[in-house]
């Protein structure tokens, strides 16, 4: 296509996730976004032409989900809770008067472990629970739990703990909630909180395991957090008990709801919230949704996608693959860390382009917010210079 048919403008949607580990949803569309504005880009005849950014940060249920809420037009909440292993930390939660957001990334998640080391069998979702509490406290229609990123597999035995639920062992101790407390469970008295029993629940995760076995969370995920085989072991089984004990305790559908696909996300937080009635939603969908993305991409003419790595889980469903699937007929391009998908397969996501940080430099970005940013303005230039593309038709 030459300059002379390109369109005097176009109206760019970009729609990233988080690149982990260096920068969030928020600074990645910000960076794209100045290079996209920079970029000489070539207009009608001898005209230059203009990019029209709009910016949507995007999550999908993971950590960075109350960010992009926030970035979208919530309120953010802050309080301070327990982190993984008790010590205070400072969170957050979304709320637009009648949604809340609570994450467990900024609550219990692996990134808050004191110096990062791993704690596979201390460490307890309790915070994620408290959070809940200052969710409930702003009287919402809805609560949207986004699991992913913690560092526990203690079945949201924590969670539960800071709701309400009473854990005892044999000699009749109080238990806090942990993988290691799991197994040492003898009796539960379930709470009653009527706030949160009129409050719907909504787990958001694509997470598809069950609680326990060979597929749950404790063999899948385990490792992640620093388990051992034998770790692996004692967690499966303490879940087991968990799961005995909630049956005992009038819980009918326990067992049941253990074997659900999402009961092991979050280390079996997903399981917890199935206890309390929460419904399971796509992640990635439903923050599309929530996030306005249909109205917004309707605007535009040329979507702009991303995240740290495009791979095979990218196909599963991850939130690019969904973002692509909704963005109708218009130009769509991916933006990541690193691809491992190679150009051949592109199609599969209806991808015109991917463009990558590793191409741009040969030092790890991974870990390395500036460069990244450095290098996201730098790709937002590229692409702005190469959008020589018929204009789409917005209601496509």
């Amino acid at each position: 296509m030459t300059a002379a048919t390109a369109p005097h403008s176009v109206r760019a949607l970009i729609a990233p996730d988080k690149f982990k580990g260096s920068l969030t949803a928020a600074e990645v569309a910000d960076a794209l976004a100045a290079g996209l504005r920079s970029a000489a880009f070539p207009g009608a005849g001898s005209t230059a032409g203009t990019v029209h950014c709009e910016l949507l940060p995007l999550a999908d249920g993971g950590d960075g989900s109350v960010d992009a809420a926030v970035a979208s037009g919530f309120g953010r909440h802050s309080c301070t809770v327990s982190g993984p292993m008790g010590r205070p930390v400072q969170a957050s939660i979304a709320f637009d008067g009648a949604t809340a957001v609570v994450e467990v990334a900024n609550t219990c998640g692996l990134g808050l472990l004191p110096g990062g080391k791993l704690e596979p069998m201390e460490a307890s979702s309790r915070g994620f629970g408290e959070a809940v509490l200052v969710a409930v406290s702003l009287n919402p229609a809805r609560i949207i739990l986004a699991l992913g990123g913690s560092a526990s597999t203690d079945g949201g035995m924590g969670m539960l703990t800071a709701l309400g639920f009473r854990f005892r062992d044999a000699a009749g101790r109080q238990l806090q909630g942990s993988g290691r407390d799991l197994g040492q469970i003898h009796t539960v008295e379930p709470t009653a909180l009527p706030e949160l029993r009129e409050t719907e629940l909504i787990v958001a995760s694509d997470v598809h395991n069950p609680l326990g076995g060979p597929h749950g969370a404790p063999a899948v995920f385990g490792p992640q957090k620093g388990a051992t085989a034998a770790d692996v072991a004692a967690l499966d089984a303490g879940l087991a008990n968990f799961v005995a004990k909630m049956s005992e305790s009038g819980f009918d559908d326990a067992a049941a709801l253990a074997e659900n696909e999402g009961a092991g996300s979050a280390g079996g937080i997903g399981y917890a919230c199935l206890l309390l009635g929460a419904r399971q939603v796509s992640g990635a969908d439903y923050f599309l949704d929530l996030l306005d993305f249909d109205t917004r991409k309707d605007g535009c003419d040329v979507v702009i996608t991303g995240e740290g790595s495009i791979d095979e889980q990218t196909l599963a469903g991850k939130l690019p693959a969904a973002v692509a699937r909704r963005s109708g007929d218009r130009p769509i391009i991916a933006v990541a860390g690193r691809s491992l998908l190679p150009r051949e397969r592109w199609s599969e996501m209806s991808l015109a382009r991917v463009y990558t940080l590793a191409e741009y430099t040969d030092r790890d970005s991974s870990k390395d917010a500036e460069l990244s940013a450095a290098l996201l303005h730098r790709i937002g230039r590229d692409i702005g210079e190469s959008l020589q593309v018929p204009a789409v038709s917005p209601g496509a």
